[in-house]
């Protein structure tokens, strides 16, 4: 078999594949396929090189029986785990004699499969609690309260307040669905920060006071325009200072300030940065990295009383990345935290600003 046959061969097809010969040697691999394995390249008994033996068995089942054979293949990158498929289908003709092996990377579709079932699991888990309590509140209303109208007022109010967090659940799932849908939509409509942020404010000041809380917002003078979703910017900013005066604790200050950098070293563009600041316990390094993963709390406890549901932070990552933008966190225990969003700013179209405290 001329060698160079082989090797035009594996280079026509886009997956890493190998052509083995008969004799079980390698006779051919494309670019692709030395990426997984250097030794690939210099046709050398199959069995020296990949030496997985899920792989060594399908190639001898191929080459003897010559039904097409699967395998998986596990590769390591550094700290990363890829998994690949592997098909062997025995080719027989035009010169050619052996078995030809393609890779499909897979490990993606696995990632997407578990976060899929730690989803509903996680979904699962937070309806089922709220549910149980109700139901159980239920029970007893029909039962031991049924003429305890104290009991009843009571349980009642409890029930109202599960049924909200629920409730509040599912609006969270559905606004999550809604931006991811949308992720690959970059928005188009032109968006005053100074304004969007004004109106989380003053939407929030019953909140502050309900809290004890106070806030102060300051922001220079005829900063431009960003390219966004005003409905999705205001969600965020609301996200965040919501959080800084519930999570900060009673009487807390949040501080609210809109800047611009001349160029952001992540983004690589000049960007606006608005930054939402509290003096509440702050949050230990530890939990930074995770904030913004789904469902995840710091005290599950404490969250669902001031009725979180664990998809803010996921919502607001989300929305900043359809903005192509980002969220940066900083905290110190005892000091407090700040979250701060930047966004890429829009050259022209200035807009004046102002300050409310």
């Amino acid at each position: 078999m001329s060698l160079d046959l082989a090797q035009s061969f594996v280079d026509g097809i886009p997956l890493p594949s190998v052509f083995v010969g008969a004799d079980a040697r390698i006779m051919a691999a494309n670019k692709a396929a030395l990426t997984l394995n250097a030794n690939a390249g210099q046709q050398r008994p199959f069995v020296l090189v990949f030496r997985q033996p899920g792989l060594i068995d399908a190639l001898e089942a191929c080459l003897v029986q010559g039904d097409r054979q699967s395998a998986v293949y596990h590769h390591h990158d550094g700290p990363h785990n890829i998994r690949y498929d592997v098909t062997f289908s025995k080719v027989s003709g035009g010169g050619m004699h052996g078995v030809l092996l393609c890779f499909t990377d897979v490990t993606h579709m696995l990632q997407a499969d578990k976060m899929r079932r730690d989803f509903v699991a996680n979904v699962s888990h937070e309806l089922r609690t709220p549910l149980t309590a109700i139901l159980g509140f239920i029970e007893t209303l029909q039962g031991p309260a049924r003429n305890d109208p104290e009991a009843q007022e009571r349980f009642l109010s409890t029930m109202s307040s599960e049924a909200s967090r629920m409730n509040r659940l599912v609006g969270d799932l559905l606004s999550l669905s809604r931006v991811e849908e949308n992720a690959r939509m970059r928005p188009t409509a032109s968006v005053d920060l100074d304004q969007v942020l004004k109106s989380v404010l003053r939407n929030l000041s019953t909140v502050a006071e309900e809290n004890g809380g106070t806030f102060t917002y300051s922001a220079p003078e005829a900063l431009p325009m960003v390219v966004g979703d005003a409905d999705q910017l205001v969600q965020v900013f609301m996200n965040l200072v919501e959080n800084a005066l519930k999570y900060g604790g009673q009487g807390t200050h949040v501080d609210v300030h809109l800047s611009e950098t001349p160029r952001d070293h992540v983004l690589r563009t000049p960007a606006l940065l608005i930054s939402v600041s509290d003096n509440g316990p702050g949050i230990d390094s530890a939990h930074i990295p995770r904030l913004t993963e789904r469902f995840y709390r710091i005290d599950s406890h404490r969250s669902r009383e001031m009725g979180g549901t664990g998809l803010g932070l996921a919502i607001v990552k989300h929305i900043l990345n359809r903005h192509r933008g980002r969220l940066q966190i900083e905290s110190t225990l005892g000091k407090g935290s700040t979250f701060t969003v930047i966004l890429p700013k829009k050259q022209e179209n200035r807009a004046p600003s102002g300050t409310l405290s």
